[in-house]
């Protein structure tokens, strides 16, 4: 096991934070609430070359020294945030991105503490160049899966799609079903408009995909888009997902007022952006009987152990794991975002 109590010891800080935010929040059987996490976590590869994939950086020779000392550290990290976000009780559901394998997520689930909550995965090898994947893991005692599969759009063949696939995976909790869709769209590096027509695409597969299983079920099918958008609630791609038809708001996006009031998940030259969103069908928020949530339900994770002071920008970004070609041992350059749905 990674995680090792007599060998591995937590700072003062992160106990200190955990003992301050238990709150007796439960999850459970019972129509109890749950709790769902998005944490894109930063390059989670491990230190083996596989040969199908670009991976050659994070190799002990790489470019980024990554080794077996880095990579336990880094399981562990991802391990003790799961961890202080459900405030000892771990979320349900924790959706994922930047994982090179299943081993990576095998290691996290089996290879720590986190194996006494059960957890299983959902995973599939994407298509990305640089092989990094976007995953889900869930605790089989609260979620049940009923189908999953991985999205890429119309018209693209898979030789010629060289970025994340979308997940989709139908969930059973709490006697309510849930359609979630985990993105990781393709990067803005290189300015804004890199990668747009792509983003674009996606945007609009994934909002063609909910607009059917809305129509399916006659609007009433409780939907989470969620993930790494690399786009802000401003952005045209993501006003796509939330355009109103002619029938009403169908898909409304929580994270859009938490970016008006600055808040947001990546921090670019000094400047929080909201990339990291969670967009759910209307009738999550209005049904009068089951499963719902609010905005009010929607929270950035940002304990101070996820914080560092900004060496360049005043105030504090993400404690990555690299800061550039610099390793630092931080967490990951995103802050996870959380979202409690409850029982009416």
């Amino acid at each position: 096991m990674l995680f090792n109590v007599s060998s591995y010891r937590i700072s003062g800080i992160f106990t200190l934070i955990i003992i301050l935010t238990i709150r007796g929040y439960s999850q459970g059987k019972g129509n109890q609430p749950v709790r769902m996490m998005f944490y894109n976590v930063e390059n989670l590869f491990d230190s083996f070359h596989d040969t199908l994939k670009n991976d050659e950086d994070f190799l002990p020779g790489g470019l980024m020294r990554w080794n077996l000392t880095r990579y336990n550290k880094k399981i562990n990290s991802v391990y003790k945030t799961i961890i202080a976000a459900g405030e000892w009780n771990p979320p349900a559901m924790v959706a994922m991105c930047e994982v090179e394998n299943r081993k990576v997520l095998e290691d996290i689930v089996y290879g720590t503490y986190l194996t006494k909550y059960n957890y299983r995965i959902i995973h599939e090898e994407s298509p990305d160049q640089r092989g990094i994947d976007v995953c889900l893991i869930y605790r089989k005692d609260l979620v049940e899966v009923i189908d999953y599969r991985y999205w890429i759009p119309a018209g693209i063949k898979r030789s010629d799609f060289t970025t994340r696939s979308v997940l989709y995976a139908k969930l059973l909790i709490n006697s309510d079903t849930f359609h979630i869709i985990v993105n990781h769209w393709p990067s803005r590096r290189g300015g804004v408009l890199a990668m747009e027509d792509l983003r674009l695409r996606i945007a609009e597969m994934v909002r063609g995909k909910a607009d059917s299983i809305l129509s399916a079920r006659g609007g009433e099918a409780k939907i989470i888009i969620l993930g790494d958008f690399n786009s802000t609630p401003d952005d045209q791609e993501i006003k796509l997902l939330t355009a109103s038809p002619d029938s009403g708001t169908l898909m409304v996006n929580l994270s859009e007022k938490k970016a008006g009031k600055g808040e947001g998940t990546y921090r670019y030259m000094g400047t929080w952006e909201m990339i990291d969103q969670v967009i759910v069908s209307n009738n999550l928020l209005i049904c009068r009987k089951g499963s719902y949530t609010s905005e009010d339900n929607l929270k950035v994770f940002k304990p101070d152990f996820l914080l560092r002071k900004d060496p360049k920008y005043p105030g504090v970004s993400p404690f990555s794991t690299y800061r550039g070609y610099r390793y630092q041992g931080g967490f990951s350059d995103h802050l996870p975002v959380l979202l409690d749905v409850k029982i009416r």
